[in-house]
C-alpha cells in the first residue's frame, strides 16, 4: 500500500501575501470551492487575527467547505489562537496552525527571546490550541536556518503538548534539496516521539528550489507538502501545487506515496487563481503554462505523432487541458450557457449574476464567431469584478492612432453613476486612454505593471490585460478582457482603481 501524501494548500493565506494579490471574501470562497472540488486535503484559508476581513473570510470558507479540512494560521499567542478557533467554529473539519521562529537570527533580532523562552511559548501555544481542536499543526519558522539540536528539542516538546503535524518551513528559500531532505531525515530519526506526528514541509522559491526541496523532503519521509496554485506567494513564491502533485503522480516508481488530488481540476484552478489575483501564468510554466504541452520542433512533433510518450511524460487531459472544441455563439441559449458553466465547475452567486454574465456572453458573441471555455472563464471573472463595489465604470472609449500622428483618446467614465468625459494624447493608444481616465479619476496611483495575454488563439481572440497600481504603500492588480486590447486595457485600469477605492477589505495579511 502506498502512503498518502497530504496536500496542504495555502493559496488563500501565503499566496495572498503576494503584493497585489489580496482577495475579498467572495473571491476566497470561489477559490476554496475549486480547491475542494480538486480534493485538496487541507485548505489554509487565512490568518484570522490579521484583520476583521481575514477573520470573516476564514469563517466563510469554514462554513462553506465540507470535504476538506479548513485551517487558520495563528502566531504562538493566545489571542491569535482564540481568533482562529472562533473563525473555524463552523468547519466540518478544522485545524489550527500555530508558529514561532526558531532560527538564531529570528529569535535574537525579531523576537528578542531566548531559545528556552521560545520553547516554552511554543508548548503553551499548542496546548492552548488543543482547547479548540485536536488537529493542531506547529511550525518552527525559518527552520531551514535553525540549529538542528534546538529543532529536535522544540519539536519533541510540541508533540508531547499535542501537535499532530510538524511543519518544517524553508521560510527564506535558503536550502538545497540534498541538505533539506537530510534535515527531514535527521529530525525523524532523532526525535523520540516522531512517529506520533506527520512531518510536513513549506518551501519558498527564492532560489528556484521550492518544489525540488519539497520532493526531497517527501523522499525522506515528509507526508504533507504545503504549496500554492501556480506557486503564488511572497517574494519568489511557494512550492507549486501542480508541480508537486504531478511529479509524485508521474514518478510512482520513485515515490512511496501518492495524493488524492483530482488532477483534472488543476488547470481550472490555475486559471481561476490567475484571473482573481491578476498574476498571469507564464507560457512556459510547467503543467499549467500555455506551452506546457506544445511541440515546436519538427523532431518532437514527428515523435509525438508516432507515439505520444516519445516526448510527453503525462497527458494534457489528465491535468485539465481540454481538446474540447465546444463552440458557443450568438444562437446559444441561456440554458446551454448555464449548463456549460456548470460543466466547467463555475458557480455564480445569484440569478442576477447569471443574467449579467449571459448578457456579456451575448455581447461577446456579436464580436467573436467562436466562444470557447477559456472565453467563458474570462467572462465570468469580468462579471465578478462588475459585482464588486464599482466607483468607476467604463461607458465608452474612442481612440485614434495612425502613422505619423499623436495617438488621442476620448473616454467617458461613470463616477458613482455620473458620467464624465475627458480626452488626452499619449505615446500610444493605451497610454492616451490611461491619461484620459486619470484626468477624471485623479488617483495619484503609480502604474507598476502592464501585461497582455491572449485567452485563445486567432486574430479575433480576447486579450486579457493585467495592470498593477500602487498608492500609499498599497498595491492592487486589475484585469480586463475584450477582443479590443485598448478597451481591455481601460477595463483593467478601472478595475484596479476600483480596488484602490473599494470599501471591501483587502488589507495585506500579517500587517
Amino acid at each position: 500500500m502506498k502512503d498518502k501524501l497530504i496536500i496542504f494548500d495555502t493559496t488563500l493565506r501565503d499566496g495572498e501575501q503576494s503584493p497585489g494579490a489580496s482577495m475579498t471574501r467572495e473571491e476566497k470562497l470561489r477559490i476554496a470551492r475549486q480547491l475542494e472540488r480538486m480534493r485538496v486535503d487541507v485548505i489554509e484559508a487565512g490568518f484570522p487575527a490579521a484583520s476583521n476581513g481575514d477573520f470573516e473570510s476564514v469563517k466563510a470558507v469554514a462554513d462553506a467547505v465540507r470535504d476538506s479540512t479548513v485551517c487558520g494560521l495563528a502566531r504562538a499567542l493566545e489571542r491569535d489562537i482564540d481568533r482562529a478557533g472562533e473563525a473555524l467554529k463552523g468547519a466540518s473539519s478544522s485545524r489550527i496552525h500555530t508558529f514561532i521562529a526558531t532560527s538564531p537570527i529570528h529569535m535574537e533580532k525579531k523576537l528578542r527571546m531566548s531559545p528556552d523562552q521560545v520553547l516554552e511559548q511554543a508548548v503553551k501555544a499548542v496546548k492552548w490550541a488543543r482547547k479548540w481542536t485536536d488537529n493542531v499543526e506547529f511550525s518552527p519558522e525559518d527552520a531551514g536556518r535553525s540549529d538542528p539540536d534546538f529543532l529536535c528539542r522544540i519539536l519533541e516538546a510540541v508533540i508531547d503538548a499535542g501537535a499532530s503535524t510538524l511543519n518544517i518551513p524553508d521560510t527564506v528559500g535558503y536550502n538545497l534539496p540534498q541538505q533539506f531532505g537530510h534535515l527531514i531525515a535527521t529530525l525523524r530519526e532523532r526525535i523520540p516521539n516522531a512517529d506520533k506526528a506527520v512531518f510536513s514541509v513549506h518551501c519558498h522559491n527564492d532560489l528556484g528550489l521550492a518544489v525540488a526541496n519539497s520532493l526531497s523532503a517527501v523522499l525522506n519521509g515528509a507526508r504533507q507538502v504545503e504549496c500554492t496554485i501556480n506557486g503564488l506567494g511572497e517574494r519568489a513564491g511557494n512550492a507549486s501545487l501542480e508541480e508537486v502533485v504531478m511529479a509524485v503522480r508521474t514518478r510512482q516508481d520513485v515515490f512511496g506515496c501518492d495524493t488524492q488530488i483530482d488532477t483534472t481540476q488543476i488547470v481550472p484552478a490555475s486559471r481561476l487563481v490567475a484571473s482573481i489575483t491578476g498574476f498571469a501564468v507564464q507560457p512556459n510554466k510547467a503543467i499549467v503554462g500555455a506551452n506546457a504541452f506544445a511541440h515546436e520542433s519538427g523532431i518532437h512533433q514527428d515523435g509525438v505523432l508516432k507515439h505520444r510518450e516519445t516526448y510527453e511524460i503525462m497527458r494534457a487531459e489528465d491535468v485539465g487541458w481540454s481538446a474540447n472544441k465546444m463552440v458557443m455563439g450568438k444562437h446559444s441559449g441561456r440554458n446551454a450557457f448555464k449548463t456549460r458553466l456548470a460543466e466547467l465547475g463555475i458557480e455564480l452567486p445569484s440569478e442576477d449574476a447569471l443574467n449579467g454574465a449571459f448578457a456579456r456572453f451575448k455581447e461577446l458573441a456579436d464580436k467573436k464567431h467562436e466562444i470557447f471555455d477559456e472565453d467563458l472563464q474570462a467572462l465570468v471573472s469580468d462579471e465578478a469584478a462588475a459585482l464588486e463595489q464599482e466607483q468607476f465604470r467604463l461607458v465608452s472609449l474612442k481612440v485614434c492612432s495612425e502613422t505619423g500622428e499623436t495617438p488621442h483618446a476620448i473616454v467617458v467614465v461613470a463616477v458613482n453613476g455620473a458620467e464624465k468625459q475627458a480626452e488626452a494624447d499619449g505615446g500610444g493608444p493605451v497610454d492616451a486612454a490611461f491619461k484620459a481616465i486619470d484626468s477624471i479619476v485623479r488617483s495619484g496611483a503609480e502604474l507598476q505593471l502592464y501585461s497582455v495575454n491572449n485567452i485563445t488563439s486567432g486574430t479575433d481572440a480576447q486579450g486579457e490585460v493585467t495592470v498593477r497600481l500602487s498608492k500609499g504603500g498599497r498595491i492592487v492588480n486589475g484585469q480586463g478582457s475584450d477582443t479590443d486590447i485598448v478597451i481591455a486595457s481601460a477595463k483593467s485600469y478601472l478595475h484596479a482603481l476600483n480596488k484602490l477605492h473599494s470599501k471591501l477589505e483587502r488589507a495585506h495579511p500579517q500587517v
